[in-house]
């Protein structure tokens, strides 16, 4: 949800983007066969990624071609093994992946964001081989491999693509610094070779699974900026679903510990694409996503072992698009009964405040009536409707002021909540609604 002035950040980095890399080897991993032996192992989400188009300008246009892609994720979850998920769902070609590894970061280096430990590196596999092609508009999964990960620990993933790859399948605000670089870099245990580092972007990457003995699956974390991490401290991990995915960890150990996937768009909206402009000149872009319906069947209902959604959306709709309270209740309804429809629990989250936030019309009285409308719903009669009710409005207003931010969980732009805010957010979700 990036305000007015947050186009001009969103492009530049964009447009910053420009690298990639050759080959590597490996040996053939191993399949779903193998399951046998592993009891009652099950697969579980412990990290994944909304993604969308690339922009029309910069990079994410013109794609990759003979350069690497080195991004940082952060599990959730741990396991024995892992496996990853590669997409080309919005590509115009069919790409080619020339190689892929999997390895941990070099924390005792000075860049230990782009180095990585040499011996931990794993080449992954498709079908048993290096490389492999992910046909337009398709996914990719690697073949299990045996790499242990902890809880909330920290993944580095190479890609190489050898051939243009067109227009990119991208994840626009990672909130981590990500590295490109010429030629295949995919085993380099350094970041030298990586020449540009943008501080946004994961590129044909969404998602990872771990095996677990067993698991009360994954929480989906349906969202815009607020949750994709906005204001949030670059390369710290503390958007609010990774604070809660830490909660769940410390109330309850493994196994029992749902995963958290963050399926988080910023400028997402329930009843608009992300091209549409909005108020105050915002001018729309590819990587704010399809409005939210549209995303159900490719970000939500496909993610391994998703038991829980919780749904906050809605304040895009009212700042950028001036959207009746009607039609925003109306949405968050249809994604409600969708969701329980699955058999998924479905949780949702009162829209917070942001007066002072961007340029004339952007918040307007009548703009927070709207949002004011919308509560009072989820409140009432949407509490009944909806398994349960995060009141994310009433932790985070001032008391003072409730059309405003408390001031100590403000990042400085009045919507998007600081590393503290985030931290409320996370506590004020009831643990009981995720089965705790």
């Amino acid at each position: 949800m990036p305000t007015p002035k947050r186009w001009h950040v969103i492009a530049s980095a964009v447009t910053l983007l420009i690298a990639a890399t050759p080959a590597v080897t490996a040996s053939a991993g191993p399949t779903d066969k193998d399951r046998a032996g592993h009891g009652r192992a099950e697969w579980a989400g412990t990290w994944a990624a909304a993604v969308t188009r690339g922009n029309t300008v910069g990079l994410t246009e013109t794609g990759l071609n003979n350069q690497s892609i080195r991004m940082t994720v952060q599990t959730s979850v741990g396991g024995p093994r892992l496996r990853v998920r590669l997409t080309n769902l919005y590509g115009q070609q069919a790409i080619q992946v020339g190689r892929a590894t999997i390895a941990r970061p070099n924390t005792a280096t000075a860049d230990d964001l782009s180095d990585i430990v040499p011996a931990s590196v794993r080449q992954l596999t498709f079908s048993g081989t290096d490389s492999a092609t992910i046909n337009k508009g398709a996914e990719l999964l690697s073949d299990p491999v045996a790499f242990p990960v902890a809880e909330q620990e920290d993944l580095v993933v190479t890609l190489y693509f050898p051939v243009l790859t067109g227009p990119v399948t991208f994840h626009g605000q990672s909130r981590v610094t990500n590295f490109i670089g010429a030629t295949d870099l995919t085993s380099a245990a350094d970041g030298a070779g990586f020449t540009i580092r943008p501080n946004c972007c994961w590129m044909f990457l969404s998602g990872i699974d771990v095996e677990r003995k067993a698991t009360p699956g994954s929480v989906v974390v349906l969202g815009d900026s607020i949750s994709d991490g906005n204001g949030s401290t670059v390369n710290a991990d503390r958007r609010w679903p990774d604070l809660l995915a830490k909660r769940l960890i410390d109330a309850r150990p493994e196994p029992r510990t749902p995963g958290v996937l963050n399926l988080s768009l910023a400028g997402n909206r329930l009843n608009h694409e992300g091209t549409e402009p909005g108020a105050g000149g915002f001018p729309g872009y590819y990587e704010l996503g399809p409005n939210a319906l549209a995303r159900l069947n490719e970000d939500v209902f496909p993610q391994t072992g998703v038991r829980t959604v919780i749904t906050h959306l809605g304040i895009n709709d009212i700042w950028m698009s001036d959207d009746s309270p009607e039609a925003i209740i109306a949405s968050l309804r249809q994604i409600n009964r969708q969701v329980q429809a699955r058999g998924l629990t479905s949780i949702a989250g009162t829209l917070m405040p942001y007066e002072g936030n961007g340029g004339p019309g952007v918040w307007t009285p009548e703009k927070d009536a709207t949002r004011q409308a919308v509560n009072t719903w989820l409140r009432g009669p949407g509490r009944a409707e909806f398994d349960g009710i995060v009141d994310f409005d009433a932790v985070m207003r001032d008391p003072a002021q409730p059309s405003r931010l408390l001031p100590a969980y403000d990042s400085g732009d009045h919507i998007h909540p600081n590393d503290t805010g985030a931290a409320a957010m996370a506590n004020a979700v009831p643990l009981k609604l995720l089965g705790l």
